[in-house]
């Protein structure tokens, strides 16, 4: 099995070095992704100006999965939400483009902020919805899948670890920066120019 993930990796390129990048470019990445997580902590899972985003390629999800039935459609949203960062993220982890493959993940795990902020609400349901079909008929996505799983009464505990891991996920993010900038070799002692 180890050996199937190695010959995977090796196939998106894992091995080869990542494209060099200024180390002011990545430093001054960094100091956006730091200011947007003071900004997101300071929010306390309020809607945050990225989430308009968020919520046109959510609801172009619904529009794109309803092909497949209503149960895909309405997980569809949160699926495409999901998928299109990670999909970017995975064209450029295989073209070792570091800042664009860096910028995807983080935005991919600030999207798990976004979700976890929706699923938390499927109780009380005191967000405002929005949709982009029929406005006679708006449900509420989490309120209905957690009730068809029998997860509802779970609702905020659901939500506080997926935006648990949407943190962990921006942190692990902006620590990998972190440790590529402290190699650079501009930056490093240890390289010679």
């Amino acid at each position: 099995m180890q050996e199937r993930i190695a010959a995977l990796l090796e196939s998106f390129g894992a091995n080869d070095d990542w494209q060099p990048t200024p180390a002011c470019a990545d430093g001054a990445w960094l100091a956006f992704y730091t200011l947007f997580m003071v900004y997101a902590f300071r929010e306390h899972g309020g809607y945050l100006f990225i989430d308009s985003a968020n919520l046109v390629v959510h609801e172009g999800g619904h529009m794109l999965f309803s092909w497949f039935g209503p149960t895909l459609c309405l997980w569809g949203g949160t699926i495409l939400q999901w998928m299109v960062p990670l999909m970017l993220a995975t064209y450029f982890f295989h073209q070792r483009q570091s800042l664009a493959f860096i910028f995807c993940m983080f935005f991919f795990f600030e999207n798990w902020l976004y979700t976890a902020t929706y699923m938390a609400d499927a109780r009380a349901m005191v967000l405002p919805l929005v949709t982009a079909g029929d406005s006679d008929y708006i449900e509420h996505d989490w309120n209905t899948i957690f009730s068809s799983l029998g997860l509802l009464p779970y609702d905020t505990r659901i939500g506080a670890a997926v935006r648990f891991m949407g943190w962990c996920g921006m942190l692990a993010c902006v620590v990998w920066l972190v440790n590529r900038l402290r190699a650079h070799p501009l930056l490093n002692k240890n390289t010679r120019i």
